[in-house]
């Protein structure tokens, strides 16, 4: 006589609230290939002397030992492991930066191929994977790297290095070189915003110090941008990396070269595409705002290209969207906003129009834009027919008293600015109304 199957105890009924926690369980798996190559048995440091203790003559020899015991990499998934060298490690590390921020002459020659291959050893590795579907940077808590008290010290180290007032780049570039970039920018994908921080001060100061990386580095950033964009949708760093280029951007010379333009229409206004447009649209708003304080006459091609890729079913997209655009209104040259106000402006009424509450406030707020009313006065002959149905109609009909408030005011702005063509307008709406 068979027996009733009994029911597999890790099936779950399919509920909506519990993918959070099974995508937890899956998150902190992949953790564990953070940082570790297997090793077996125990590790064994061999304990040395402090820096401190020795003559200054046998420093930079106990210096570049030191180093090479810190290319020794430790399993931090297991956490009862080598403790005892974990922490002969750690303060190792802590006596190097200390000892490289404070010493003169300890930067000799012999040191920077041995401060490189620590440094590589210590952070490049391969990433945990995260699973795009699953993880979702905007409600899920971030996988944090377990080698982390080993690894920031070896980041605020090499930081103390290549910001040394002794720091040489003719020599440097020997072994910080383009395959090292490369390695370094590919860590930007890290899940741990940590990590992201220093690798953020790392990059900016090697853009600054090595003028032969610099092409090189704008290039790699590109790349990784137009894979972003129209490959993986998945990439942590974006957010960082375009806070880099903020200042870039602002630092190039004027006129801006064919490559810089093609940058921001190629690849920044393409950036505002994405599904997670949220996690980094502040840094991407503020680099556009620089292009075009830089180059003012850029200003139609990228609002030309933000309607273009005006979300149609996002409200929450749409708020950035008039918020960047507001950013852009209040930099904006009364020469390129003539050539731009009607498209913009056809846009913004159906902004106002909208449904939904938030896209409408936004958009109305544009009327307390000191500014950017002034420009509408100047230009209100074109911008009042365009706006006018939009308004009027919505003051009428929406249903929510706070847009309608608003509605009236921006009304009484238009009839002061311009009470014969508003009173026209208002004739001609009448009529077609009743016909």
């Amino acid at each position: 006589m068979s027996s009733a199957p009994s029911t597999p105890p890790s099936v779950d009924k399919v509920d909506g609230f519990s993918r959070k926690s099974v995508r937890k369980a899956r998150q902190k798996r992949s953790q564990s290939s953070s940082q570790f190559r297997s090793q077996g048995k125990p590790i064994e440091l061999t304990p040395l002397p402090l820096l401190k203790d020795v003559p200054s003559s046998e420093q930079p020899e106990l210096f570049l030992k030191k180093l090479q015991q810190c290319c020794v990499i430790f399993d931090f998934m297991d956490t009862l492991s080598d403790l005892k060298m974990k922490e002969y490690k750690r303060s190792t590390l802590n006596e190097l930066v200390d000892y490289i921020t404070i010493s003169r002459g300890c930067l000799t020659e012999q040191t920077y191929p041995e401060v490189v291959r620590m440094v590589s050893c210590n952070i490049f590795r391969t990433l945990p994977p995260s699973d795009s579907n699953e993880f979702d940077p905007e409600e899920d808590e971030p996988t944090l790297e377990a080698s982390w008290p080993h690894l920031q010290l070896v980041y605020e180290f090499f930081i103390r290095f290549l910001e040394s007032q002794e720091f040489q780049p003719s020599i440097a570039k020997k072994y910080i070189d383009q395959k090292f970039v490369l390695q370094l920018l590919e860590l930007f994908d890290s899940e741990d915003p940590r990590e992201r921080d220093y690798l953020k001060t790392v990059l900016h100061r090697i853009y600054g110090k090595f003028l032969g990386l610099r092409a090189f580095i704008r290039k790699q950033i590109n790349n990784i941008f137009l894979r972003f964009v129209y490959e993986t949708e998945h990439f942590n760093g974006v957010a960082e990396l375009l806070e880099i280029l903020g200042s870039i951007i602002n630092g190039f010379a004027l006129p801006l070269k064919a490559e810089h333009k093609q940058f921001l229409v190629k690849v920044l206004i393409p950036l505002h595409t994405v599904r997670s447009l949220s996690l980094f649209h502040a840094q991407l708003a503020y680099c556009i705002v620089q292009f075009l304080e830089k180059d003012p006459s850029l200003t139609e091609p990228v609002i030309r290209g933000l309607m273009k890729f005006w979300p149609k079913t996002c409200s929450q997209k749409e708020v950035m969207f008039l918020g960047e655009l507001e950013e852009i209104l209040d930099v904006i040259e009364p020469s390129q906003f003539v050539k731009i106000q009607e498209p913009l402006f056809k846009q913004i009424a159906k902004c106002v129009s909208s449904p939904h509450f938030q896209v409408a406030e936004r958009a109305l707020y544009y009327w307390n834009n000191e500014y950017i009313m002034s420009l509408i006065e100047e230009n209100s002959n074109v911008i009042l027919p365009i706006m006018f149905s939009s308004l009027y109609r919505i003051s009428k009909e929406h249903w929510n008293p706070a847009i309608v408030a608003l509605v009236y005011n921006v009304l009484k702005a238009f009839m002061e600015m311009n009470s014969t063509m508003f009173d026209e307008l208002t004739a001609t709406y009448k009529s077609d109304r009743q016909r």
